[in-house]
């Protein structure tokens, strides 16, 4: 548009105010979150929970899966994707409290469509028994707290916070005394985060799975702050006047680090998802800044996109893809023609039937990512972005 009116009108005056250039984007960033979708969407519907392949499910408490990047990835790219919306409305002058007051508008929506994500469609449930931190809600408080840190804070400031946030973690986890179990017990009930959760929360609002910790809970997501502000950094690196191949080799030199100081660290606070410990943090950002090296060589700097398409279609509507698709995994557990689940009709027949039943739980999860392939495919044709 702006080509078509340089063209018919006469030169701007040179007092007219100079307006900044559009932030470039990297389409990998796109994949590299429509991959993560994906994957969060396959992990979340097996056709049965009694057969799930290993990688496809979470550690039991300390150690990781691949099922355990997938989150954190999502969280890194929430980072990266902040230093290419936020940090250029803030270099071409727009107030920070403005552009706060945003971000707490959009991290109200996000904590909001968890709740009723969690809620649904029991509407009437009892507010007393209704479980408040979630996906959604860490998504939404870790943007908004890091978006605090970007915008009223200077880049070294960053750095430090995001230190003392992984270091104060590590020491309160190891060092205050939970009562009942001392300090440092990092147990499912005697670590201090869950203890957090169960004071301020009460046991009848956690994760109805375990009920006296929640993977969600509100300590463990100060770590999950600085998850997303090493995705700030990594994104000031991609905006940087450099070349591809420097972008490249910092990714990667930058990713290796992080993962040694994440293993190191595991010898003293193990990797844990569940705790969102600070070596877990170091490890998934590290594979992350990896991950999203390969997505940049491959589709910006090589320019190979034909086979990435149906991750930009889940990267360009990633919210409603995680929130529609958990609407729907309800809805196939509660429609019970005949007195069983249609969920559980539909496997039986169309793949517990003729499968082993690893295979058979594996294969309901990739057509349920191939229905929702279809779906966000078909809204992104008709340029349909639901954006929070």
């Amino acid at each position: 548009m702006s080509d078509t009116l340089a063209a018919t009108r006469p030169l701007a005056p040179a007092i007219e105010p100079a307006v900044p250039p559009r932030p470039e984007r990297l389409v990998s960033l796109d994949v590299f979150r429509g991959a993560t979708v994906a994957a969060m969407l396959l992990v979340n519907n097996p056709g049965t929970w009694s057969a799930v392949y290993d990688p496809l499910e979470h550690a039991a408490w300390h150690g990781w899966t691949p099922t355990d990047l997938i989150f954190p990835f999502f969280l890194f790219i929430v980072g990266v994707s902040m230093a290419f919306s936020l940090l250029p409305r803030l270099e071409a002058g727009d107030a920070p409290g403005r552009l706060f007051a945003r971000a707490a508008k959009r991290s109200a929506i996000l904590v909001l469509l968890g709740l009723l994500l969690t809620a649904f469609p029991y509407y009437n449930l009892d507010l007393a028994h209704l479980r408040l931190p979630g996906v959604l809600q860490r998504i939404g408080l870790a943007f908004l707290l890091a978006s605090a840190v970007v915008l009223f804070t200077r880049h070294r400031a960053q750095i430090g916070i995001t230190a003392a946030l992984l270091l104060g973690y590590w020491a309160a986890m190891m060092l205050v005394s939970v009562p009942g179990y001392g300090a440092g017990d990092l147990g499912k009930d005697g670590n201090l985060a869950a203890y957090v959760d169960r004071a301020v929360l009460g046991t009848d609002h956690l994760w109805k799975s375990a009920k006296t910790w929640d993977p969600e809970g509100l300590l463990s997501t100060l770590p999950a702050v600085a998850t997303v502000l090493l995705g700030v950094f990594a994104g000031r690196w991609m905006r940087s006047p450099r070349s591809p191949a420097d972008r490249l080799v910092g990714l990667f030199l930058a990713g290796t680090a992080a993962v040694t100081l994440g293993w190191m660290w595991n010898e003293v606070f193990p990797i844990n998802k569940a705790l969102w410990t600070s070596s877990y943090v170091l490890l998934t950002a590290g594979l992350a800044l990896h991950a999203l090296a390969v997505c940049y060589w491959m589709v910006d700097v090589r320019g190979w996109r034909r086979w990435a398409g149906p991750f930009v279609w889940f990267g360009m509507n990633a919210i409603a893809a995680f929130f529609l698709s958990g609407i729907v995994a309800r809805l196939l557990g509660m429609i019970k023609p005949g007195g069983v689940a249609l969920k559980q009709r539909i496997f039986d027949t169309a793949f517990d039937s003729w499968l082993p039943a690893h295979d058979a739980s594996l294969a309901f999860a990739l057509c349920f990512v191939a229905l929702f392939t279809g779906l966000m495919g078909l809204m992104y044709r008709r340029q349909l972005f639901i954006k929070v």
